[in-house]
């Protein structure tokens, strides 16, 4: 008897230990594909959550997963399997995306498209941003979630279409390009219509239009921003390696009326609050998270009068993307009157700026840059000159790559570099 009942404490005991301990983990280690060496702070994503890897670049869950995601500044994500308990190791693959905008029409024009593809067999390009809610707000494919705010009725009418955009994407990744989702924010004339509330208001209390007559969407509003989440929710299911938001600030206009009090404190608040919304819910997808910023935004010590405060976006985001356009520094820099002239100084000045005032690496910018006429100086053409002089110096700043932005989608490979 007593026998007995010493293998049945046994057995009671190693039933608590069983359950007190979990019944499997996950993990593993971050490594650079071609160095080998850990990668820290990389984010890893599963079914259990998210976390950074730590300095030997490891990590661990307290639960068995089926999958391990991972993602890091420089690097190209990637998903895999795993197996059991067995130890998980995620090599990534540095990458620098070298980019050229498609708009709405630009990536549903066959001849648009081709081209910008062409340009991958002769040029440094092997990105492409793309418009997924374009400054019109609409969108280049049937989207569900612009349908259940009753936002796409313009779309339908004058818009065009991509029937498939999930094999389109498909298409594009099987050429080895990566896919940058732009998405305009807070300027959004379909979403203001059927909204009205939701809108900015002037001084007599009516919706308020900028200078293309557009209608812009109060960025205080959290049925707002629930709806771009939508959006980049869907841009981010369809394969997506990148959701990138623009105008994701405050009209840069006076006298304008909000749902809240219009002061710094509350301005940035709110663009900070988006952002971090944006990455919570965007994480389940290990989709990379960006914002484009005003180019003086990181010169100007305030928040610019638009939410736009440059020390407050590194959490939230994983790339910071000011506009370095020449013909947008209006006033120039100390010791810089013409910045058209001298294009590569606005870059590296800018850059240089941007990793002293946040402390970030400068692997977490990536600059927009000039590749249309000047409108502001001498009004000329910006061609290899001018082109190149803004890439080599994002590309000697350590940046993460680099964007070229042409309203009409046109690009000269003479222009680009190599």
């Amino acid at each position: 008897m007593a026998f007995h009942h010493f293998l049945l404490r046994v057995a009671i005991a190693l039933t608590v230990l069983a359950t007190s301990l979990p019944c499997g983990a996950a993990t593993g280690v971050v490594i650079d594909e071609v160095t080998g060496n850990p990668i820290p702070q990389a984010l890893v994503t599963t079914q259990a959550g998210v976390q950074h890897t730590g300095k030997d670049g490891r990590f661990e869950f307290d639960s068995s997963v089926a999958s391990v995601a991972a993602r890091a500044p420089g690097y190209l994500r990637m998903q895999t399997n795993t197996r059991g308990d067995t130890p998980v190791t995620l090599k990534l693959t540095p990458f620098r995306p070298k980019a050229v905008y498609l708009s709405v029409y630009g990536v549903t024009s066959t001849t648009l498209r081709e081209e910008a593809l062409a340009l991958t067999q002769s040029t440094a390009i092997n990105a492409l941003v793309i418009d997924v809610k374009g400054d019109r707000g609409l969108t280049p494919y049937p989207s569900a979630a612009r349908d259940a705010v009753g936002a796409s009725a313009q779309l339908k009418a004058t818009g065009p279409m991509a029937r498939d955009f999930p094999a389109l994407l498909a298409d594009l990744h099987s050429r080895h390009l990566y896919l940058i989702a732009r998405i305009v924010v807070f300027k959004d004339d379909p979403l203001a219509d059927a909204h009205p509330a939701w809108t900015v208001r002037d001084a007599n209390g009516k919706p308020w239009r900028d200078r293309e007559h557009l209608q812009w969407l109060d960025p205080f509003s959290r049925e707002v921003w629930q709806h771009n989440l939508d959006v980049a929710e869907e841009a981010a299911k369809m394969g997506f390696d990148e959701i990138q938001f623009d105008y994701v600030r405050f009209p840069d206009a006076a006298g304008l009326h909000f749902s809240q009090a219009n002061t710094r404190a509350n301005r940035t608040a709110a663009i900070v609050g988006f952002l971090q919304a944006a990455r919570a819910r965007l994480a389940p997808y290990n989709v990379f998270v960006a914002a484009d910023i005003f180019g003086y935004v990181c010169w100007n010590l305030d928040d610019t009068a638009i939410g736009q405060q440059i020390e407050l976006l590194g959490n939230p985001l994983d790339y910071i993307s000011p506009m370095l356009y020449p013909s947008g520094f209006t006033w120039g820099l100390p010791g810089c009157t013409n910045p058209v002239a001298d294009p590569g100084q606005i870059v590296r000045r800018s850059l240089d700026e941007a990793v002293q005032r946040t402390r970030l690496p400068s692997v977490r910018f990536r600059p927009w840059l000039q590749a249309f006429r000047d409108y502001a100086f001498d009004h000329r053409d910006f061609d290899a000159a001018q082109i190149r002089a803004q890439t080599a110096a994002a590309d000697a700043a350590g940046s993460d790559g680099w964007m070229l932005w042409n309203p009409r989608n046109r690009y000269d490979p003479a222009d680009l570099p190599r």
